[in-house]
């Protein structure tokens, strides 16, 4: 038994060494090197940090594109989905509240029309970004609030669109608080 016992605790320390100090060091400096220096990508307006570029923010006066739902009502400091199945009743509730809100306040959109990111929360609850169909049936509530015509709109909304990486991997998706500094600076 004395032969293994001092061979495990050498590995021990060794495991302890390279998991919990070299490990967490190397992460740390590729972390720096990332934009944001590890950080997060800060939003700034006129000096000040109004948000992350990969954290969503809650949006809900009309003159304003909603984000998509959260599960953790924005909040960055516990992100999480749901985890609820789409056949659980109190999930489908919510969904239906959150639709059926979203038609109230888009009464030109038909339920068919909505696109299922803007009813539904992602699996981090912090979701920064939505479809172009989830911003093109904004538009005309944007419009009608700020008084703006469509197409105005619908260039900010096109000149926003962030395309799949290497022009393959992923959809078109638009960041919702980039889009609204946008919204805000349109003369």
């Amino acid at each position: 038994m004395k032969n293994y016992i001092w061979p495990s605790i050498k590995l021990t320390l060794i495991m302890i060494v390279l998991f919990a100090g070299l490990y967490p060091l190397l992460i740390a400096g590729i972390a720096k090197l990332a934009p944001g220096g590890g950080n997060g990508i800060t939003i700034e307006k006129n000096g000040k940090v109004i948000g992350f570029e990969n954290i969503a923010q809650k949006f809900t006066l009309d003159k304003y594109f909603w984000p998509r739902p959260s599960a953790v009502n924005y909040n960055a400091m516990g992100s999480g989905g749901s985890n609820k199945s789409p056949y659980n009743t109190d999930y489908l509730k919510s969904t239906k509240a959150v639709l059926d809100s979203f038609l109230k306040h888009n009464p030109d959109v038909k339920k068919e029309d909505v696109p299922s990111d803007m009813i539904t929360a992602s699996g981090s609850g912090l979701d920064p970004n939505i479809s172009v169909q989830g911003t093109e049936i904004q538009v005309h509530r944007i419009a009608k609030a700020r008084n703006i015509p469509v197409d105005k709109l619908e260039k900010l909304v096109n000149d926003n669109t962030e395309k799949p990486l290497l022009g393959l991997f992923g959809p078109e998706k638009i960041n919702v608080l980039k889009l609204n500094i946008a919204l805000d600076e349109l003369k």
